[in-house]
């Protein structure tokens, strides 16, 4: 198979635990970029958060942020805007989450929060992207890309399962990271925002190569040609994809390596 597109997540995927690109790993995008081999950033993050770091891989390409709520093409012109309806942020916004989960809200490019969060300005310091600390029932009448909770990973678990009960018809929901619940417009994931990219590009999905780390990852690795698990993934992302290949890990180069191992040593390059 001729492989014209990667599809990549970022945090414990493209991005090492330093939050960072390796030079090693933007190196071989780079590489296989010059061989006509498209690259495409699909993150649970917003899109000025990301666009940083696809501009310091000097790509024009386009980005898939918030999970799928959000495309934006080669021009940075929107291609794909899915908000959560007014009614639906007011409900999630309301439910009684407990004192130890942190309620997040992404309008467009802000990010809100209600107050600040011990790692949370580490994790975002390489972009230069920020959250506002603001009352985040302000915003209850508002649309939104998508409504978060953060916590420890047993509280998470937690609510989840209690929240699936309640919002599973009327939402998407997905575990971004062990700590990370988050909540789009029913139908949004990466999978399908991907899909309408794909035929913008008039590239087929087994055409693609993708690689994800977490449940997020999940309907994007199921539509593509060629998934790929992180050696760090989430071992329930393991667990339901137990037949895709897994590689070296988001400090390792995992992705470089494989990405070599396709594009330029299988060519002779």
């Amino acid at each position: 198979m001729s492989y014209k597109l990667v599809v990549c997540d970022m945090d414990g995927t493209l991005l090492t635990s330093n939050h960072k690109i390796s030079d090693y790993t933007a190196d071989i995008i780079k590489q296989i970029e010059n061989k006509g081999v498209k690259f495409i950033i699909a993150t649970g993050r917003p899109y000025l958060d990301a666009r940083h770091y696809r501009d310091s891989l000097k790509l024009k390409s386009f980005l898939i942020t918030s999970n799928g709520a959000r495309a934006h093409d080669e021009e940075n012109t929107p291609i794909v805007v899915e908000n959560i309806p007014k009614e639906l942020v007011k409900r999630l916004l309301a439910y009684d989450v407990g004192k130890d989960i942190h309620r997040n809200i992404y309008l467009n490019d802000d990010w809100i929060i209600e107050h600040e969060i011990e790692g949370l300005v580490e994790f975002h310091r390489e972009s230069g992207y920020s959250f506002s600390i603001d009352n985040l029932d302000k915003y209850k009448n508002e649309e939104a890309a998508k409504v978060f909770f953060l916590g420890k990973n047993e509280d998470i678990e937690n609510l989840e399962k209690n929240m699936e009960k309640e919002f599973q018809k009327d939402l998407s929901i997905t575990i971004s990271s062990p700590f990370c619940l988050e909540f789009m417009k029913k139908g949004v994931n990466k999978a399908e925002t991907l899909k309408k990219v794909l035929k913008i590009l008039n590239i087929k999905p087994e055409e693609v190569i993708a690689f994800g780390d977490s449940m997020n990852d999940y309907e994007m690795l199921s539509l593509v040609g060629k998934p790929f698990i992180m050696g760090n993934a989430n071992q329930r992302l393991m667990d339901v994809l137990s037949n895709v290949e897994v590689v070296g890990n988001n400090n390792e180069d995992g992705i470089g390596k494989k990405l070599k191992e396709i594009f330029i040593l299988k060519s002779g390059m």
